[in-house]
């Protein structure tokens, strides 16, 4: 098994508060990963980790093997790492094609000039209209993304992260706000979308997290008290109780 994304015992304070504590896991390349938890378990505290906007107090965090602690988000971007998050995260002044334009451009090492015409190049321009069309939004590409529904909002995020070609995709309450019909077009096109990558996803929907996932982590104060398959996940005492309650039960996995 190859990993993609290695924890080693990673931890985090602000002052006094202990808000991670202790995090050790490896999730596999090409592996489907939810990390589940009540409200205040730390769960956007280890995103923020692993993605460069926190640094660990303590603890390693490696991406294939090297390290990427306390690294600037941008590098760990560059090195294959991209991620998404809670809300919004889009330049609402452009167009939907030029949002994904941006990500194109940096995974194939163009960056910004000011003197160039971004207009004659053939290949950023063919690859941000096989991306608009896969996530359904090529009939909106000259569309401001301001006034784009919420789901195409949250669906433009998604082409955003892929478009920079990274093989390690970090979402964070990817179907959060959306309706049950919302959320099942956000499944199948998180499913494309993340074919042969590496995904580590943060979801309250326990329908989402078991029709996506591979593996399951359980994170309760900071502290992952279970990992294992949907199944072992669904029928497991511990989790259950800890974030659900006595007498909760998960749904079924879905194939």
């Amino acid at each position: 098994m190859t990993t993609a994304l290695s924890l080693r015992e990673v931890r985090k304070d602000f002052g006094p508060a202990k808000i991670i504590q202790g995090v050790s896991l490896e999730i596999a390349q090409g592996e489907r990963h939810a990390i589940i938890g009540p409200n205040g378990a730390g769960k956007s505290t280890l995103f923020n980790l692993i993605s460069g906007l926190y640094r660990p107090t303590a603890g390693d965090i490696r991406l294939r093997g090297q390290s990427i602690a306390g690294i600037r988000p941008y590098r760990i971007n560059r090195m294959g790492l991209s991620r998404s998050f809670q809300v919004s995260n889009i330049f609402s002044n452009m167009s939907v094609r030029e949002n994904v334009r941006c990500g194109v451009l940096w995974s194939m090492g163009q960056g910004y000039s000011f003197w160039r015409n971004i207009g004659n190049l053939k290949l950023v321009q063919e690859k941000t209209a096989h991306i608009l069309d896969s996530v359904g939004l090529i009939d909106k590409a000259d569309s401001p993304a301001a006034l784009l529904p919420y789901a195409d909002q949250r669906t433009l995020e998604i082409a955003i992260t892929i478009a920079g070609g990274a093989d390690v995709i970090l979402l964070d309450e990817p179907t959060a706000g959306m309706s049950h019909s919302e959320t099942d077009r956000a499944i199948a096109l998180i499913q494309k979308a993340t074919a042969g990558k590496t995904l580590l996803i943060v979801e309250h929907d326990m329908g989402v997290v078991f029709g996506l996932s591979d593996r399951i982590s359980v994170l309760v104060y900071g502290e992952i008290i279970a990992t294992g398959a949907p199944e072992e996940i669904r029928g497991d005492p511990r989790v259950k109780e800890a974030y659900l309650g006595d007498e909760a039960e998960l749904p079924e996995a879905v194939a």
